[in-house]
């Protein structure tokens, strides 16, 4: 959708003329995917107040918004696309805004094909309206996955008075180093949360069609429901008989949106460059946003482009007691290749002067180049206040700086909020000096 408005915005700057129509498969437009667990936990009220813009909306703004209408095919040859049960829809040009899919492994369907009652992902603002009618207090619930969304149901699951397990395959939060995750896991334990690492849910035991317990290889784990957040796949089924995606099923634009001739493509369904130029699949809402606005515009003959991306990620876990914000941005250390030399240093401190009621422990893991001093990743795990530090070491890593400007620009101090020698400041400048050492 803010491709098509953007298109719609452009057009009119420039005098062009477009007839812009959206077929969306579901009953939704423009929502907070993202704010699915708050609504489960409770934190947010209604689930009106994840939309952004209802279908009314998007038609009032001049969008031919179809609701209900699942594409099943895009006929490139004949320009058509092919809707499930309905009329084909002719087209010019064609944006591909797919999305991407939960995994759903087959032990989440009955031998029949039908879904396992109780089992679940959080993708959609049916799965949000499912889970917060579902859950009930002292109820045992599974979640499978120690990702981004995992963790945020599983806080979502607690703070609903539910008793939780959390499994997953590698570590809670893989893509972060071990000791930024390890915090988040120690803080789940602390509230009662049974953590199973390195493990996996191999199949479910079912009675009456509904789950009472998931098998790991050691062991059963009886539950009345099971939250799958395995990661997603990208939803691109539409192209499957055309030479367009690559290896992992993903589409590839190039920084303007456009994938082929006549055919652009944004957001989830897609991999997106890192400020490097590598390909890398970050199915995340931020990117998502830019890049349709920048394709929407180029369709409309504008000239804005998508310019890449850091891995700039953030999220938190926060019951009772417990508060820890965890984010990060940069390269991973499984994705830093020769020549890159990294130095790397983990700095622990306060988010505010120690002084301060408001002080909370911070733990910050800042990774730099040897040879050239450019600044590769930042991660932040730390209390309230923590997480949004990690946008100051972004801007740095945007403009390709260094270690030393992230140590000495310029920022904010006053007791409540920071140290005189800001925290992220201080992790920056001890790598600065272990550069220098000799030797």
């Amino acid at each position: 959708m803010s491709a098509a408005h953007q298109m719609l915005r452009t057009a009119r700057r420039t005098g062009r003329t477009l007839e812009v129509t959206v077929l969306e498969a579901g009953q939704f437009t423009s929502y907070s995917a993202c704010g699915i667990p708050y609504l489960v936990s409770g934190e947010v009220d209604e689930l009106d107040d994840l939309v952004a813009r209802t279908p009314e909306q998007h038609r009032a703004a001049g969008i031919d918004l179809r609701t209900g209408q699942r594409v099943t095919r895009l006929d490139l040859d004949a320009r058509v696309a092919e809707v499930e049960g309905g009329d084909d829809v002719a087209f010019d040009q064609v944006v591909v805004a797919t999305g991407a899919c939960p995994r759903m492994p087959q032990w989440t369907r009955l031998p029949d094909g039908a879904p396992v009652g109780g089992v679940r992902p959080a993708s959609t603002l049916e799965d949000a309206r499912a889970w917060a009618q579902e859950l009930a207090p002292g109820e045992r619930v599974v979640v499978a996955g120690g990702g981004y969304i995992g963790v945020e149901m599983v806080e979502a699951a607690v703070r609903r008075g539910l008793q939780v397990t959390l499994v997953t395959r590698s570590r809670v939060l893989s893509t972060f180093a071990p000791e930024v995750g390890a915090e988040v896991a120690r803080g789940m334990r602390e509230v009662g949360v049974e953590v199973v690492e390195h493990a996996a849910v191999t199949d479910l035991e079912v009675e009456d069609g509904r789950v009472a317990a998931v098998r790991l290889r050691e062991r059963s784990v009886p539950t009345d429901h099971v939250v799958v957040a395995l990661g997603v796949v990208p939803a691109t089924d539409l192209l499957a008989h055309t030479d367009l995606l690559s290896e992992r099923g993903t589409l590839r634009p190039d920084e303007t949106g456009r994938v082929a001739p006549g055919v652009w493509a944004a957001g989830d369904c897609c991999e997106v460059r890192t400020r490097d130029g590598a390909w890398t699949y970050a199915p995340l809402g931020t990117h998502a946003n830019k890049a349709g606005r920048a394709l929407g515009d180029q369709v409309a003959g504008g000239d804005l482009t998508f310019p890449g991306v850091l891995g700039t990620a953030i999220t938190r876990f926060a019951v009772g007691e417990v508060h820890l914000e965890v984010a990060r941005t940069g390269i991973l250390d499984h994705q830093v290749a020769a020549p890159v030399d990294p130095v790397t240093v983990v700095t622990r401190g306060t988010t505010a002067s120690g002084y301060m009621p408001e002080a909370a422990p911070i733990t910050i893991r800042v990774s730099a180049d040897r040879v050239s001093r450019r600044l590769l990743s930042v991660e932040v795990a730390g209390g309230p206040g923590a997480g949004k530090r990690v946008d100051a070491a972004a801007a740095v890593l945007w403009l390709r700086g260094s270690v030393d400007d992230l140590a000495w620009m310029d920022l904010a101090y006053a007791p409540p909020v920071a140290t005189a020698w800001e925290v992220l400041q201080i992790a920056a400048r001890r790598v600065a000096e272990l550069i220098d050492q000799p030797g």
